[in-house]
């Protein structure tokens, strides 16, 4: 486990296949991971040589869906700097998603309510996740959408219609 004074010093970087240091951390923290061949990319929080944090995604054409972040953080660091590294997975991963041509990123919430609104995900119906991107494990399901782009379900389930006006 890294010392607190690399804690300090956090190095942000993209991960790359074949993925094992992200896969590692996910297993060591009990969380659930894809199978290699089906991440796209990823994001880890480096104390020295060693990744302390990691958040890594799966695509299925303009969607993408987000498995951690996980972090694992020395015995004297507190939660609330656990939740900062956290928080930065988070930014740069939705910060890379634009020059990948993600425009909607999707996640279980696994109680970190707060990280994923205060990023701007929404609570959403499973019938919004793509098709490749369902059966995953996990209650609940938040989303996010790039730039200026806003959430609608018309034409997912047939045509908006525009009420009349009332006499």
């Amino acid at each position: 486990m890294a010392r607190s004074s690399d804690w300090e010093q956090l190095a942000y970087r993209p991960l790359t296949a074949p993925w094992a240091a992200a896969l590692e951390l996910f297993r060591f923290a009990g969380a659930w991971a894809p199978l290699p061949e089906t991440i796209d990319s990823g994001w880890g929080a480096w104390a020295g040589d060693e990744l302390s944090g990691a958040l890594i995604t799966e695509r299925a054409g303009a969607r993408g869906m987000l498995h951690g972040p996980v972090v694992v953080a020395p015995p004297d660091v507190s939660a609330d700097s656990a939740f900062e590294v956290a928080t930065a997975l988070l930014a740069n991963a939705l910060d890379g998603s634009g020059g990948q041509m993600i425009d909607t990123m999707f996640t279980r919430p696994q109680g970190l309510d707060r990280l994923w609104v205060r990023q701007g995900f929404i609570p959403l119906p499973e019938s919004e996740l793509p098709p490749a991107l369902r059966g995953r494990p996990g209650l609940g399901l938040y989303g996010w959408r790039g730039g200026t782009a806003l959430w609608s379900t018309a034409g997912r389930n047939g045509p908006r219609v525009k009420a009349s006006p009332s006499r």
